[in-house]
């Protein structure tokens, strides 16, 4: 099988509803030279089975790297998924953003040697997700405002994240305040980037995980550009029972210690340094 030109990293944890639709969404994408590696935390059977149907019945291209249930881990399973990563490019995204059709194709398009793309992604609230069907996607109308709006999504500017004009895309990802950076949701960056600093550093847990890795990739040098309202995906509502105070504020410690040292290169990523 040939080298694919991208290789999409799918974070997961028990949520196989979320990404049966989700990978439904890489059925539909412009772009389809890609696979797609499941960096799994150590969910059961039903997630397995998602997979399976979609690796039987679909055209994509599914490695499932899998971890024991063992806590919040998912920089360590990350990490691995990196590492079998078989293409030079990698965009990162999690199990509840289901993708617009151009989504891998913007990426690719957008991509520039030592330079990282920031995307965003819209939130929907918990009653327009329960009305997201195989169906909505495939007709691509939950990204369609009328239809948001029509299904009880509050109106706000925010849905200018959903526009289809790339003039105005390029406007709003110029003048926007938010800074880019390294959100998991909607990233990518060049494999060589990411082994550089060691991929992620398995000493974080929940909250801004994806940001320290990102700082370090900026300390390397690594040119982040804001592409929030290009690449663009909606992302399913839920709960966050593993947030936890004392883990952000381990997380907050390293971070402060990667700017103020301007550290490039983690010894607790891909290659553990004892």
């Amino acid at each position: 099988m040939s080298k694919p030109a991208v290789t999409i990293v799918i974070t997961t944890y028990n949520k196989p509803k979320f990404l049966k639709l989700v990978l439904l969404s890489y059925t539909t994408q412009t772009f389809n030279d890609f696979e797609i590696i499941i960096a799994d935390d150590g969910s059961g059977i039903e997630t397995e089975d998602v997979i399976d149907y979609f690796s039987e019945n679909s055209a994509l291209r599914i490695m499932h790297v899998w971890q024991e249930d063992n806590g919040f881990q998912k920089t360590k399973i990350l990490n691995q998924a990196i590492i079998k990563s078989a293409s030079n490019y990698l965009i990162f995204t999690d199990d509840d953003c289901i993708a617009r059709k151009d989504f891998v194709e913007t990426h690719l398009k957008l991509r520039q040697l030592n330079c990282a793309l920031s995307g965003g992604y819209f939130k929907l609230t918990d009653d327009v997700s329960n009305k997201i069907t195989e169906t909505v996607i495939l007709n691509q109308e939950c990204f369609d405002s009328k239809w948001l709006l029509e299904n009880g999504q509050p109106k706000s500017f925010k849905l200018n994240k959903l526009t289809k004009s790339r003039f105005k895309a390029n406007l709003l990802n110029t003048v926007t305040p938010t800074k880019a950076t390294f959100d998991g949701m909607n990233v990518s960056a060049w494999k060589s980037d990411i082994m550089e600093v060691n991929g992620f550093d398995e000493r974080m847990q929940y909250g801004g995980l994806d940001r320290e890795i990102g700082e370090r990739l900026m300390n390397l040098g690594v040119k982040f550009k804001q592409i929030r309202y290009s690449a663009i995906c909606v992302h399913l509502y839920h709960d966050r029972p593993y947030k936890n105070e004392e883990t952000i504020s381990t997380n907050k410690a390293i971070r402060l210690n990667t700017k103020k040292n301007k550290i490039i290169y983690t010894n607790f990523g891909i290659k553990t340094v004892l």
